[in-house]
């Protein structure tokens, strides 16, 4: 009875394997879906009948087509046989017996008698394993990373250790797919049916990756922080998206070699929140403080300060205030030194009597009449 259903077996399965298929991307899959199966299209509004055909056989002749972002894998008895990075319809061949088809040319014989005496040894399957698979050459959303305490830097522009609890995310691109495929993908997603994705809960691959990603971000924060192109400011991280990407990028790759070992690479990063830690959070309001008084911001400050004291020293103590305002001012060098500026001394009035006696030597001079004179004695005694 084995070997007449063995015999039945590989007769049909070589009959139904010489229809050409064609193979797409399969329905409903998530935004940040990195590789998956190519399925075939058995039927399409109705019609079509290659419903029996082998679920790891390629007809030779089958169309496979790529959409745009994503790359073809071939692969043949789990090896990566070959790459296609560009969208469109491409063709599949292969000089394996069991993708013969009488329909593209292989020949009557080889294509049938030959199919199935493989398969009669293999009790009816194809002895064979065919696949194509799909991976997203798209930056991949939602790869969350948080801290659940605090971490710590050096930070160049403080001068010291800072800390703080911060959570984002990243976009995540596959930037070498074979590499990701042969060092990084578990082997139970590449078979039909199975999404391998990176905010999958339960993919452990992507869970490695999320401790990796949390384990650099101290090293990332002082790379960024301490970088001179970047201000040496940690107040620019929640702007700069790119430029915080490529020192967490970096970080990563020095520690874990997700790019040489795994060709993966993080493209942008949102950080949705930083909460620094009680000294660093007093040290900024110091930074802050200093940065609102330095320039002409810091003089106005300054002179309003000095004049807010002077008032309050007035209304509570009166003139024994004021004279203590006046010595603290004369030791620290008057008030004048507190960066008010200059303001030019009014002409000293002339004397009255000195006009008077310049007047009356002008007069017996006879360069001013009697009149002229009078005139200037009036307005000197102002009468």
């Amino acid at each position: 009875m084995g070997l007449v259903q063995a015999v039945v077996g590989s007769i049909g399965g070589a009959l139904a394997d010489q229809w050409k298929d064609f193979y797409t991307v399969p329905d409903g899959l998530p935004a940040t879906a990195a590789l998956f199966a190519a399925v075939p299209r058995g039927t399409n509004a109705g019609r079509g009948s290659n419903t029996k055909g082998s679920s790891n056989i390629i007809t030779n002749g089958t169309k496979i087509v790529v959409p745009e972002g994503y790359g073809l894998l071939l692969f043949q008895d789990g090896a990566v046989t070959g790459f296609a990075a560009e969208p469109g319809g491409y063709e599949w061949r292969s000089d394996d017996i069991n993708s013969k088809s009488i329909f593209a040319g292989d020949g009557l014989v080889d294509s049938l008698i030959m199919q199935s005496w493989e398969r009669f040894k293999f009790g009816g399957q194809p002895g064979s394993q065919q696949a194509a698979f799909f991976v997203s050459l798209k930056e991949l959303p939602e790869n969350r990373f948080g801290t659940q305490s605090e971490i710590y830097w050096d930070d160049g522009f403080l001068g010291t250790q800072v800390g703080a609890v911060t959570r984002g995310s990243y976009t995540l691109k596959i930037v070498d797919p074979i590499l990701f495929v042969k060092n990084f993908v578990p082997a139970r997603y590449l078979q039909s049916g199975e999404v391998f994705d990176f905010t999958d809960m339960d993919n452990a691959a992507a869970g490695q990756l999320f401790n990796e990603v949390v384990g650099s971000l101290a090293p990332a924060f002082s790379l960024y922080s301490n970088d001179p192109a970047k201000g040496n400011r940690i107040t620019k991280l929640q702007q700069d998206s790119i430029g915080f990407a490529h020192s967490l990028s970096a970080a990563v790759e020095n520690a874990y070699q997700w790019k040489s070992d795994r060709g993966l690479a993080i493209v942008k990063t949102a950080i949705v929140s930083i909460e620094y830690d009680a000294n660093t959070r007093e040290l900024l309001k110091t930074v802050q403080r200093a940065d609102a008084l330095s320039g002409s911001r810091g003089n106005s400050n300054l002179q309003a300060s000095v004049a807010q004291g002077m008032q309050s020293a007035g209304e509570n103590t009166g003139a024994a205030g004021m004279m203590g305002i006046g010595m603290a001012s004369g030791m620290m060098g008057g008030l004048g030194n507190l960066q008010q500026p200059a303001t030019p001394a009014a002409p000293a009035a002339e004397d009255p009597i000195a006009k008077l006696k310049k007047a009356k030597e002008m007069l017996d001079l006879g360069l001013i009449t009697q009149a002229d004179y009078d005139a200037a004695k009036a307005k000197a005694l102002g009468i």
